[in-house]
């Protein structure tokens, strides 16, 4: 939602809370889904049995057209090739590797100039994203595109498991749906018009783990998505308490990788399946897992390649994620460097599952630590601080102890007094009465291999062992 739009939101009363999620989920609704939906996904569950011969000819027709709509329609690289180039003749274009390789903080700087002629901004849909990487985005997409992406989802991300967009879900999301101090449900929003309860995951302390879970039997949610670290959280507690779960057919993660623990305990605690799923707002790449654990690619997302600097490494190896986006021909992205780094497998092998779909394997660079409250709280995401359009360029949190937060920026052309409270206030909002420093860069430190992590957790084991038994159910009361 848009900063407007939040504030007439959290104005409202909650019974009409679910009136503007519902407006908006209708808003989407139109964008994403057509008459053409279920055409779109019965055929990508056909593709999934192609050969790789047959995804090398698709994939590479569709590069090509990708590349001269680029070159000659789009100002960014059309401005590169009409520059001299010492090896710059009319059929060097259509070679990937001749492409440099675009970084996101071009996209950032000027992301009008990635929109092919004819393509008006405010005929498609705009998404605005910080990233897991604490750099904002503007990423825009004609109807098709749009359509065509939830196409893929919808196949690949729930028909897979036995679900689809017409059954009731649960969202576990980094929106603010209700305000952090606050201790008597709902801590949801009902969509009716998307069918989706979206679940604050600001708000599970241990105490407030029964709300959760009758609000996902009243609304008949038949699986839920959302964070690992919120999932993992909402599952622990469910364990430790011995509390009864919804009956779900799947649970489906998104933003932040899974590790074996947390999908035991998910698993556990809901008896039902995990399934790990990998993408971004920019769409030049997605994954999803199959039920016997691998990582899908979604070929007709993007061309991908794992480099190290602008050099390819061999399969097995990890290196930097760059993409060819092959959907979004409007705003197309030419060799994009991602921010994640990933490998391939080191032996193609054919899959338990029985698609031929190539495997993606090591993901790295999405996983941020979780962040304490004093009343017991992990928090595993904070780049919705960030989604609103901030003059900042990367950011980064540190906790320091519980009450001692501090986010080191690098502020872009712009960044007022005004900008630096609304970032305070919007971590204090998910975090409560903290204290929160400032701290403008030139440039975020990275890590000594090279990984940028947005959320830091420096707390002392002691700190931390002081939310976890401020956390214990006997110790909270509801106000």
């Amino acid at each position: 939602m848009r900063s407007s739009s939040l504030f007439l939101y959290h104005s409202l009363p909650a019974s009409l809370r679910p009136v503007v999620a519902t407006l908006r989920g209708l808003y989407l609704r139109s964008w994403r889904y057509g008459p053409e939906t279920d055409k779109l996904a019965r055929e990508t569950l056909e593709r999934d049995h192609w050969t790789p011969q047959q995804w090398h000819d698709w994939q590479q027709q569709r590069l090509d057209y990708v590349l001269r709509r680029a070159s000659t329609l789009v100002p960014f690289y059309r401005e590169q090739w009409n520059q001299p180039r010492s090896n710059g003749t009319a059929d060097s274009r259509q070679r990937l590797d001749e492409w440099p390789i675009l970084e996101k903080q071009s996209v950032r700087a000027n992301p009008g100039a990635f929109l092919a002629d004819g393509c008006h901004p405010w005929r498609m849909f705009h998404d605005h994203t910080s990233g897991t990487t604490g750099t904002s985005l503007d990423i825009w997409q004609s109807r098709e595109t749009v359509r065509t992406w939830y196409a893929l989802y919808e196949a690949r991300c729930r028909l897979w498991y036995g679900v689809s967009r017409h059954d009731h879900w649960g969202i576990l999301g980094g929106q603010l749906v209700v305000p952090v101090n606050r201790r008597r449900p709902p801590f949801w929003v009902w969509n009716a018009s998307l069918k989706q309860l979206y679940l604050s995951c600001y708000h599970l302390a241990p105490d407030l783990i029964p709300h959760y879970l009758r609000a996902l039997h009243t609304h008949r949610v038949t699986y839920l998505l959302g964070y690992t670290s919120a999932l993992y959280a909402l599952a622990k507690q469910i364990l430790e308490t011995k509390q009864a779960a919804p009956p779900l057919k799947v649970i489906i993660t998104n933003a932040e990788p899974v590790f074996s623990y947390q999908r035991q305990a998910i698993a556990e605690a809901f008896q039902c399946p995990v399934r790990e799923t990998y993408a971004m707002s920019e769409t030049v790449a997605s994954a999803s897992e199959c039920e016997a654990g691998r990582l899908h690619l979604w070929p007709e997302a993007g061309f991908l390649e794992i480099l190290d600097g602008d050099k390819p490494v061999r399969n097995g190896e990890v290196g930097d994620l760059v993409c060819t986006g092959l959907i979004n021909a409007d705003m197309p992205l030419v060799r994009y460097r991602v921010g994640d780094r990933a490998s391939l497998p080191s032996v193609a092998e054919s899959c338990p599952c029985g698609r031929t779909l190539p495997v993606l394997g090591l993901v790295e660079g999405r996983s941020d630590d979780l962040l304490y409250t004093s009343d017991g709280r992990r928090i595993g995401r904070m780049d919705p601080v960030f989604k609103s359009n901030l003059p900042v360029r990367e950011a980064q949190i540190v906790q320091h102890r519980l009450d001692l937060v501090r986010v080191r920026f690098v502020p872009a052309t712009g960044f007022t007094d005004a900008d630096g409270r609304s970032i305070i206030s919007n971590v204090q909002a998910r975090m409560g009465a903290v204290n929160v420093i400032l701290e403008p860069l030139p440039e975020i430190p990275r890590s000594a291999n090279g990984k940028f992590r947005a959320v830091i957790c420096d707390l002392s084991p002691a700190d931390k062992e002081l939310a976890n038994q401020a956390g214990r159910p006997d110790r909270l009361t509801t106000r």
